[in-house]
C-alpha cells in the first residue's frame, strides 16, 4: 500500500523531491502500522475482518460498484495533487495552512482509534457479520455520530489536501465526501433490515456524520 501510494504521489509531481509528499507518507504509514499492530494484539479478529472482508459473499453487490468507484475517485484524487502542487504549481498555499492540515490529519487518526476501539465489527464491506454475532455498537463515538469512520474519513481527506498543499484537493475531498455520504445512507438501508436493534439506535442518535448538521 505504501508503495502504491507513493507511486502515485511522485510520478505524478514528477519528482520525489516533495516534502509535504514525504510527510503524508510518513504520517499515515506510521499510523497504519501502529494501528494494525494494536489490532493484532487487542483484536485480531478485526484485523482479519479488515483484510478479508471485501469480496466476500454476503457483501452487497452494489458496496462491490462503489467501492470500486470510491478506489478509482481516491487514488485519482491523490495524483491531480501531485500534478497541482508540485508538477504544475497551479496551488500556493501557505505553510502555515499545511501545518494545519498536518495536525488536522493527526485529528482524524484518533477519530479512526477511537472508532476501530469501540467497534469489532467494523468491516471495510458492507455486510453483517452473522458469523461474528454482530451487534448494535453505541459506545465511543457511536454515542455521537452513527458513523465515526466515515466522518474521520472527511477529516482525513479535508486534513490531506491541507498537507499536501492542494486547493484542488480540497474539491477532491469534497467529492470523496459526497461519495461516502451516499455509501453511508446505503448502509443504513442494511442494517435497519438486517441489524436487530439498529432503528432504534438511530432514534436515538440522529447524526450520521457530523453531530447538529448531517
Amino acid at each position: 500500500m505504501a508503495v502504491v501510494f507513493g507511486a502515485i504521489l511522485f510520478v505524478s509531481a514528477g519528482t520525489i523531491a516533495w516534502p509535504a509528499g514525504w510527510a503524508f507518507l510518513v504520517l499515515f504509514f506510521c499510523f497504519m502500522i501502529a494501528l494494525s499492530a494494536w489490532l493484532l494484539r487487542f483484536d485480531p479478529g478485526l484485523l482479519e475482518e479488515r483484510m478479508t472482508g471485501i469480496g466476500k459473499s454476503d457483501q452487497k453487490t452494489w458496496d462491490k460498484v462503489l467501492l470500486g468507484i470510491m478506489a478509482v475517485a481516491f487514488f485519482g484524487w491523490l495524483a491531480v495533487m501531485g500534478l497541482d502542487v508540485v508538477r504544475f504549481r497551479w496551488s500556493d498555499m501557505s505553510w502555515r495552512v499545511q501545518l494545519l492540515g498536518a495536525v488536522l490529519l493527526l485529528a482524524s487518526f484518533y477519530v479512526f482509534f477511537v472508532t476501530f476501539r469501540e467497534n469489532t465489527y467494523l468491516s471495510p464491506a458492507v455486510r453483517v457479520q452473522t458469523e461474528r454475532s454482530q451487534r448494535v455498537v453505541t459506545t465511543g463515538p457511536y454515542r455521537y455520530v452513527r458513523h465515526p469512520m466515515y466522518a474521520g474519513f472527511v477529516l482525513f481527506a479535508f486534513a490531506t489536501a491541507l498537507l499536501l498543499g492542494s486547493w484542488y484537493g480540497l474539491l477532491g475531498a469534497a467529492l470523496l465526501t459526497g461519495l461516502v455520504a451516499q455509501r453511508a445512507v446505503l448502509e443504513e438501508r442494511v442494517l435497519q433490515n438486517e441489524l436487530q436493534g439498529y432503528d432504534a439506535y438511530a432514534a436515538r442518535v440522529k447524526y450520521r456524520l457530523v453531530p447538529y448538521l448531517w
